[in-house]
């Protein structure tokens, strides 16, 4: 288990919660913290004003602002390491994917697809079932996990998740 630091005992944060959603090319978390100073560069550099000041001043990414655009203009902005491109141009930001829950619309028989509009990558399409409205489905070897679709979402049906162990970021 990792050592719990002052600023996390004192805010009680004991761990065994959601990750947290850091910016695109971000450390592995403790690394992270290790080396982020809190400075907000970051923040000031995001076109898209998704990064905001979390506990610690650590930044982090919120959704609900809106997509990440994978600008890089973060990465470039960051002074102390904490976010690196590792192989340049093509190195993957994150292991994040979208995940559509029952919730949506188009499931409970209203037509919604601002989630696929919204997806540059083209990773949500809607499938169209026997009796009803097309279902949505996300291929997760397309899907960049930028969030557009969360943001977008009327019914608040999208989670952000690890491609990896499935874990709920956002």
């Amino acid at each position: 288990m990792a050592a719990l630091s002052r600023t996390d005992l004192l805010g009680g944060a004991f761990g065994g919660g959601e990750a947290p959603l850091r910016p695109p090319w971000a450390l592995a978390e403790a690394a992270f913290r290790e080396r982020c100073t809190g400075c907000g560069e970051c923040r000031r550099a995001c076109p898209e004003g998704i990064l905001v000041r979390g506990r610690g001043a650590l930044p982090l990414v919120d959704f609900a602002r809106g997509g990440c655009t994978f600008c890089g203009a973060c990465v470039t902005a960051c002074p102390s390491g904490a976010l690196v491109s590792a192989n340049g141009e093509g190195a993957s930001p994150w292991d994040l994917i979208a995940v559509v829950g029952a919730d949506c619309l188009s499931l409970a028989g209203v037509t919604c697809r601002i989630c696929e509009e919204r997806c540059s990558a083209r990773a949500i399409r809607f499938r169209p079932r026997l009796g009803g409205r097309a279902a949505p489905q996300v291929a997760a070897e397309t899907c960049t996990g930028c969030g557009a679709c969360l943001s977008a979402c009327p019914a608040g049906a999208i989670e952000i998740r690890s491609a990896q162990g499935g874990a709920r970021v956002a």
